[in-house]
C-alpha cells in the first residue's frame, strides 16, 4: 500500500504543480476558456486523447471484454469510427464558427435567446451524464489506492477537480490531460508487452485459452448486447455522439485555426485508437490470467479488471512487483479520471458563465474579469453536484454509463449542431424541438432500460440511440416547419456558411 500511495501522491503533486503554473498565466476569458487558442495540433491531440481515454476506456472497456468477450471489444473499438465523423464533419466548422462553446455556434447562427437557452440545456445535461461514470470510476480506484470508503473517495476526486478548474482553467486542464495521456499510453505499452511475453507474443493464445475456459460463446457477440438492435445503437451512438460531446467540442477552440483543429483529430485517432485496440487484449488476458470470478468479486461491474491484471503481471498479490504495477496503473487511472472530470467541469462552467450568465442574462455586456470569477464559482458548484452523482452511480460499469451519455449527445446535440451548420431553413423552433425530443427520449429510455434497472427494465435496449437519434432529428425538422419561415435568419445563412468553411467573418451591413 505504501508503494501505491507514493505513486499516487507523486502524480497528484505533478498535477497540482501544473495547476499552480497555469493559474499565474490565466487572467483573461480567452485564457480560462480556451488557453488563449495557443496550443499546437500535437498538444491538442494528446489532450484530446486524454479527454477521450477516460475511466470508461481505461477501466470499463477492459472489464466488459473480460466479462462478456466480443461485446466488450465492440465498445472498445467504436471510437475509431467516431473520430472520422469529427474529422470530416465537425472539427473545422466548429473552429471557424464558435468561440468557446456549443452555445456560441447556435447563437452565431440563430441570434435568439431561446435557441441559446436550448443549447445550454443540452450541454449541461450531457456533461452531467458524462460526469457520473467518471466519478464512479474514480471512487472505485481511490478506494483501492487508499483504503478509504467509496463515498469519501468520490469527495476527494471532486475537490481535486474543483482546484484544477477553478484556479488553472483550460491551460491547467490541458496540460494535466497531456501528462495523463503520456502516462496512460506508457502504462498501456508496458502492460501489453508484459502480457504478450507470457504467451510468447502470440495474442491468439488469449482467444484460445478463453474459449477453452468459458466456451465458444465467449468469443461471439450477444453475451452483453443480447438484442441485435443494441449493437446498431452502439454503433450509431459512437459514430455521431462523440461529435456532440461539449467537452470534446471545446478542445477545438484551443488551437489557432481550422487546419490545426483537423490535425488534432488525426493525432488523437492514432493515439486513442492504439490504446483502445490494446484494451481488448487486456480484457482477454485478464479473463485468462485473473479469472472472471476474481474480477466480479473485486467489483461487480468489472471496473477493477485492469488494476488486477497489472497486479498479476507484476508478480501477483503481496509481491513487490505486483504492488508496484497495481499502484502505477491505478494511479494513472485516477489521473485519467481527474483530467476528464476537469474538462467536463470546465465545459459546464463555461456554458453557465459564458452562455447563460453573460450572453443570455446580460446580453454580452459583462467585464472579462467578472466573467472568469463567475466561471470559477460555477466550477465549485458543479464539482459538488458531480460528487453527489458519483455516489449515486456506485456499482454500475462505467463504460455503460459513458455510452449512455454519448447516446444523449448523439440524440440531442448532434442533430441541432449539424442542422445549424448546414441547413438554411433551420431556425429557433428546430433548435428547441431537436433538443427537447433528443434529450427527453434518450434520457427516459435509458432510465427505464437494462443499464439502469437491470432485470426490472421495462425497455429492452441498453442503448436507445437507434430510437432517440431519429426522434432528435424529427423534433428538429418538425420544430423548424411548425415555427414557420425565419427570412432574416435565412438571409444570414450565406455569411454564416462562408465563416463555417473559411473562417472569414463577413462585415455586417449597417
Amino acid at each position: 500500500m505504501s508503494i501505491t500511495l507514493t505513486i499516487f501522491i507523486a502524480i497528484l503533486l505533478i498535477s497540482l504543480g501544473i495547476t499552480y503554473w497555469a493559474a499565474k498565466r490565466t487572467t483573461t476569458t480567452s485564457d480560462f476558456y480556451a488557453a488563449d487558442s495557443g496550443l499546437t495540433a500535437a498538444q491538442n491531440g494528446f489532450a484530446l486523447a486524454g479527454d477521450w481515454c477516460s475511466a470508461a476506456a481505461f477501466l470499463g472497456f477492459t472489464g466488459l471484454t473480460a466479462l462478456y468477450g466480443m461485446d466488450g471489444a465492440f465498445y472498445a473499438l467504436g471510437p475509431l469510427v467516431a473520430f472520422c465523423t469529427v474529422l470530416f464533419l465537425i472539427a473545422e466548422p466548429l473552429r471557424n464558427s464558435g468561440k468557446y462553446t456549443l452555445g456560441d455556434v447556435i447563437r452565431s447562427r440563430m441570434q435568439t435567446r431561446t435557441s441559446l437557452l436550448a443549447a445550454i440545456t443540452g450541454t449541461v445535461i450531457v456533461n452531467f451524464a458524462y460526469l457520473m461514470p467518471q466519478m464512479a470510476g474514480a471512487g472505485v480506484l481511490v478506494r483501492l489506492l487508499t483504503g478509504i470508503s467509496y463515498d469519501w473517495a468520490v469527495v476527494f476526486v471532486g475537490l481535486s477537480m474543483i482546484v484544477y478548474v477553478a484556479f488553472g482553467g483550460m491551460l491547467a486542464t490541458t496540460w494535466v490531460q497531456i501528462v495523463k495521456a503520456v502516462l496512460m499510453l506508457g502504462a498501456g505499452a508496458i502492460m501489453l508487452l508484459m502480457a504478450l511475453s507470457l504467451v510468447h507474443f502470440d495474442a491468439l493464445t488469449f482467444f484460445a485459452d478463453d474459449e477453452a475456459k468459458y466456451g465458444a460463446k465467449y468469443l461471439l457477440p450477444g453475451n452483453y448486447l443480447k438484442n441485435p438492435f443494441d449493437q446498431i445503437s452502439l454503433g450509431l451512438g459512437y459514430t455521431l455522439g462523440l461529435a456532440g460531446l461539449p467537452h470534446v467540442m471545446t478542445r477545438f477552440y484551443t488551437v489557432p485555426d481550422a487546419r490545426a483543429a483537423r490535425r488534432s483529430v488525426v493525432w488523437v485517432m492514432f493515439l486513442a485508437g492504439a490504446f483502445f485496440a490494446a484494451t481488448t487484449l487486456f480484457g482477454l488476458a485478464a479473463a485468462d490470467f485473473v479469472g472472471q470470478d476474481t474480477i466480479r468479486a473485486a467489483d461487480k461491474g468489472g471496473n477493477l479488471t485492469l488494476p488486477l491484471l497489472a497486479q498479476y503481471l507484476g508478480g501477483g498479490k503481496g509481491t513487490f512487483g505486483g504492488e508496484l504495477m497495481l499502484g502505477f496503473v491505478a494511479a494513472v487511472a485516477v489521473a485519467t479520471i481527474l483530467a476528464v472530470v476537469s474538462a467536463l467541469t470546465l465545459s459546464t462552467s463555461s456554458t453557465i458563465a459564458h452562455d447563460f450568465y453573460v450572453n443570455w442574462m446580460k446580453g454580452g455586456k459583462v467585464d472579462g474579469r467578472r466573467e472568469v470569477r463567475i466561471a470559477r464559482v460555477t466550477a465549485v458548484v458543479i464539482g459538488l453536484l458531480a460528487i453527489a452523482l458519483g455516489i449515486l452511480a456506485q456499482g454500475i460499469n462505467v463504460a455503460v454509463l459513458v455510452i449512455l451519455a454519448i447516446c444523449v449527445a448523439a440524440s440531442a446535440n448532434f442533430p441541432v449542431l449539424v442542422l445549424s451548420l448546414f441547413w438554411r431553413r433551420f431556425n429557433t423552433g428546430g433548435v428547441v424541438g431537436g433538443m427537447a425530443m433528443g434529450l427527453i427520449s434518450s434520457v427516459v429510455l435509458a432510465m427505464i432500460g437494462p443499464a439502469m434497472r437491470g432485470s426490472d427494465a421495462v425497455w429492452p435496449l441498453v442503448n436507445p440511440t437507434i430510437i432517440s437519434l431519429p426522434l432528435g432529428f424529427l423534433g428538429a425538422v418538425f420544430g423548424t416547419l411548425i415555427a414557420g419561415r425565419d427570412l432574416e435568419n435565412e438571409k444570414r445563412f450565406d455569411a454564416f456558411l462562408l465563416q463555417v468553411h473559411t473562417g472569414i467573418v463577413p462585415e455586417r451591413s449597417s
